[in-house]
């Protein structure tokens, strides 16, 4: 297969791994790029030395391309991309936040850098800030989409930009990424498909559910973690729909944030507080956020856990490697392309 996006980062297919917290860990990400996909390290729940331990073993499992990620509203975000530019990380994956910075050191050593967008506007400042690409995250996909469907969002993208999109949300088979292409993405980024995988450190707990579920399986609302999120739909997730802010939850899980990033306590409350009421109100339902999203990851725990997953899930039935996913893909696109031809000729 031969995209822009192909051309662009040096890799066999149009297939990224999306950044997903205790998930896209090392050893995932690897196992993508050695697919002939390009692997995206999540650094949310890693402080700056972590970040560069992490890079350094992806390095210590593959010679091919890979990618960090950096949201970049999240405390520490911005010293973890520093780190990803000294460590001349080979694609560097930002969000929620301005990335110009990024984009001109990451050039100054050959770098390329993609911005995660849920609109158009978002994704004409990338492309101003000279960013490479974008990766167009539509209302399907797990965690952070926005009001637009990949269907529409995509194509939309397309025609407003020059640079390559990227499209997330709703992709997670062969039908998928020929459907993309047709769209005009260059490519793909998939979280919820590479999440059920051999190699995917995802809770069996969770691996199961994702499996059980259908496509209509899953929640979607800002009050999860205070910006618009998907997650497989559970008693804890709907729980924290009814309830919203929990600000003791927040202040304790807080807490916690401060001692994983290895930030005190004191700096990181007097930094939310100068972020202003909006700013610190989202970092309040973030924390309360992350918190479930690790106990479901990474403990299994069903009573606390919420899962971000995408509507995708409906469409998986079974744990393969990720090897194996991507050759799956690869070989079902080109039989749908085969299908088209005689069908459009």
């Amino acid at each position: 297969m031969k995209t822009r996006i192909t051309e662009l980062f040096g890799i066999d297919y149009p297939i990224l791994l999306s950044g997903m917290s205790w998930i896209s860990v090392p050893k995932m990400v690897a196992a993508v790029s050695n697919a002939g996909g390009l692997g995206i390290l999540a650094t949310g729940p890693l402080d700056a030395e972590h970040t560069r331990q992490a890079i350094r073993e992806i390095r210590g499992l593959t010679d091919k391309p890979f990618g960090c990620n950096a949201s970049l509203l999240f405390p520490g975000a911005a010293e973890n991309a520093r780190v990803m530019l000294e460590e001349q990380v080979p694609v560097i994956n930002f969000a929620l936040g301005k990335g110009d910075w990024i984009v001109k050191e990451a050039h100054a050593y050959g770098g390329k850098v993609i911005a995660t967008v849920v609109n158009a506007r978002h994704a004409r400042r990338a492309q101003d800030y000279g960013a490479d690409g974008v990766i167009a995250t539509g209302h399907e996909a797990a965690a952070h989409g926005e009001a637009v469907t990949s269907l529409v969002l995509v194509p939309s993208l397309v025609d407003c930009l020059e640079i390559p999109v990227i499209a997330a949300g709703g992709f997670g088979d062969g039908r998928g990424l020929a459907a993309a292409l047709a769209l005009g993405a260059e490519g793909i980024a998939m979280g919820t498909r590479f999440m059920t995988t051999q190699e995917s450190p995802l809770h069996d707990n969770y691996k199961r559910l994702s499996i059980e579920k259908g496509v209509e399986d899953t929640i979607a609302s800002p009050r999860i973690d205070g910006i618009p999120c998907r997650a497989l739909k559970s008693e804890p997730a709907e729980r924290a729909v009814r309830r919203g802010l929990d600000p003791i939850a927040a202040f304790l899980n807080s807490r916690e944030i401060a001692v994983m990033l290895k930030v005190p306590y004191f700096k990181l409350f007097l930094g939310v507080l100068a972020s202003g009421w909006k700013t610190a109100r989202q970092l309040a339902y973030m924390a309360n956020g992350f918190k479930a999203f690790r106990l479901a990851t990474e403990e299994g725990d069903l009573e606390r856990g919420i899962l971000p997953v995408g509507q995708v899930t409906g469409l998986i039935h079974d744990e393969p490697t990720v090897k194996e996913v991507v050759e799956r893909m690869v070989a079902e696109a080109k039989k749908v392309r085969e299908r088209l031809d005689g069908q459009l000729s």
